[in-house]
């Protein structure tokens, strides 16, 4: 057993309709497409298609679009939540959020545009107290793309 108290056995891939289960996002911020591999209590590997028709393209930038890094940020996040929920044996629920408390050592490599896919590797890194830190890397190609160590927490809604 790990710190989680899980086995680590693997996961089976989780397709948008079981994803959507797992965050309260929707359109236009859901950023995770399909979850590629799931290590409850130790790490996840989830997919992003990029696409023309993202909504954020015609202003970032109309002659050279480029996914805003704070959105690659983002979907390393969601990939973290989903990790989280699965790892606890839960799904989120209306009287609470799954909120950011830090962004550290953020790194942008290469820029992401339509038509990449972005794969995301999140770690969970240690859980303390109902914080949890991660590890996250966001690749393009096998290149990353961007990382960053992430904080979040589960906190009942206002």
């Amino acid at each position: 057993m790990n710190e989680a108290g899980t086995s680590g056995a693997v996961d089976s891939r989780m397709d948008i309709h079981q994803i959507l289960d797992y965050l309260p996002h929707r359109y236009p911020i859901l950023l995770i497409d399909r979850v590629l591999e799931l290590v409850p209590g130790v790490r996840i590997t989830a997919l992003k298609n990029v696409s023309v028709n993202e909504p954020f393209f015609p202003g970032h930038y109309p002659h050279h679009p480029v996914m805003p890094g704070v959105l690659v940020v983002e979907a390393m996040a969601q990939s973290a939540a989903i990790l989280s929920f699965k790892t606890m044996g839960s799904k989120p629920k209306d009287d609470s959020v799954y909120y950011f408390v830090g962004i550290d050592n953020a790194r942008f490599k290469k820029p992401v545009g339509p038509g990449d896919q972005l794969v995301l590797e999140v770690t969970i890194q240690a859980i303390k107290r109902g914080i949890w830190k991660y590890s996250g890397t966001a690749k393009v190609d096998g290149r990353i793309a961007a990382q960053a160590d992430l904080i979040c927490t589960l906190r009942p809604t206002p």
